[in-house]
């Protein structure tokens, strides 16, 4: 085993025997099950029915706005002083009032109608009252104009386009739109995380060894590029590692509720009480049992073979670009305060793609997108954005080249500056100072 491979396995143990490295190994997929697990069992049992009473001074509304499983409307005669005192006594949500309006004004009537509560109202009822109201101002307006609402009604019911997208040529397929936003945010947030994670252990590492003088005992038995190089690689195995560790560990808690709760939750029969149960047989429950299933069925048509692949090597080399320069950071500084006027300009293009991330999913084939994927410095972050989408062969190629080239530039710059800080202390060093060892 030559020197470097020494290093990387001297760091990679020293790292991996750590009790926070296990720690985290464990704790990280219980806290990212927990992020997807508990919301869904806290859905049922985080609400309480909220009541709400109805005082329609007119008659208008006839009785028709519809409960759901969390409120429920009491409609409570025409004394609006009356309603809110017993609203109050009996700690009730709050009070709908719809005053008297004359000569027929529904855009009179649409400006007073007035909801008291007792304390903040959320944002899903608020939404969800208002959706009602709404639904019997439309039913008033369509009787003024003589237009029969059950008519209207059927051909809301009726005009529903799923709009599938199909691909122009055969042979290819097709996943969500959802999907593919909600993969491609979420493997460029962890790029972009874990790239600044190992890369500030780099430099930490290294900023430790020259502050405790290890490193010139190291030194006299190898060059400090295969120091350099043996520590980022090190390192980049340890954050590899784990990540892969977090895969199985988190895929095994995700398989595991899937195939007990959820597949219980929303089967059949199950989705069938929930129709029975909700008004007019569609209802919140309905709505999220379809979405859940059609986030299952998406799921399970990425391209996990070009996905996965493509992380791990965008993950590698772009800590391994980034990290090389991290690691150069530390050797010129004696502790990690003096870090943070280098710290910014390095930083900035990891940054920048993850501020363009937006623009890219909005647009993830145009000429912007598929620039700041091929630049080394964006290209971890904005082509992982831009993959679940679909790239190009070429692009692809081209992308992974550019990024081997730019790992390879930024460690000769790196090794430069790295050779010749390593040992220098108590000298605060400027960017003229380092400008100075790249030209030694």
């Amino acid at each position: 085993m030559g020197k470097i491979g020494l290093i990387i396995t001297r760091e990679f143990l020293t790292r991996v025997r750590k009790k926070s490295f296990i720690i985290m190994t464990i704790l990280g997929p219980l806290l990212m099950g927990a992020l997807m697990i508990v919301p869904v069992l806290l859905a049922d049992v985080g609400s309480s029915t909220k009541i709400i009473l109805v005082v329609d001074e007119t008659g208008i509304l006839d009785h028709g706005l519809k409960n759901n499983d969390d409120i429920i409307f009491v409609y409570e005669g025409r004394d609006l002083k009356k309603a809110r005192a017993i609203a109050v006594s009996k700690r009730y949500y709050g009070v709908v009032h719809v005053p008297v309006f004359k000569d027929n004004d529904i855009r009179h009537l649409q400006q007073n109608i007035r909801f008291y509560a007792a304390d903040q109202v959320s944002l899903g009822v608020k939404s969800y009252v208002r959706a009602q109201l709404e639904r019997q101002i439309e039913r008033l307006q369509l009787q003024s104009q003589n237009v029969d609402q059950a008519l209207v009604e059927s051909v809301k019911l009726n005009s529903n386009v799923p709009l599938p997208i199909t691909p122009l040529q055969p042979g290819t397929s097709n996943t969500d739109v959802e999907i593919n936003t909600i993969l491609g945010w979420l493997s460029g947030l962890l790029i972009y995380l874990f790239i600044f994670l190992f890369g500030a252990q780099a430099m930490r590492g290294v900023i430790e060894e020259k502050t405790n003088r290890i490193v010139e005992v190291i030194i006299s038995s190898v060059k400090p590029f295969e120091l350099m190089m043996g520590k980022i690689i090190g390192i980049a195995l340890v954050g590899l590692t784990q990540f892969l560790l977090w895969i199985v560990l988190t895929g095994s808690i995700y398989s595991v509720f899937t195939g007990v709760v959820i597949k219980d939750k929303y089967s059949a029969e199950n989705i069938q009480q929930m129709m029975m149960k909700s008004p007019e047989g569609t209802g919140p429950k309905v709505d999220e049992a379809a979405v859940v299933n059609q986030l299952l069925d998406g799921i399970g048509r990425i391209n996990w073979e070009v996905i996965l692949p493509f992380f791990i090597f965008y993950f590698i080399f772009g800590y391994l670009l980034y990290g090389a320069l991290f690691a150069a950071i530390g050797s010129a500084v004696d502790s990690e305060a003096d870090t943070q006027q280098f710290m910014l300009p390095i930083t900035i293009p990891l940054i920048f793609s993850f501020v363009m991330a937006q623009a890219v999913v909005n647009e993830p084939a145009g000429a912007l997108a598929k620039w700041l994927s091929i630049f080394p410095f964006t290209s971890p972050v904005i082509m992982m954005v831009r993959l679940p989408f679909g790239v190009p062969v070429v692009e692809l190629i081209l992308s992974a080249l550019a990024l081997i080239a730019g790992f390879v530039g930024t460690t000769w710059l790196a090794g430069k500056i790295y050779r010749t800080g390593i040992l220098m202390y108590g000298k605060r060093v400027s960017w003229s100072e380092l400008i100075k060892w790249l030209r030694y």
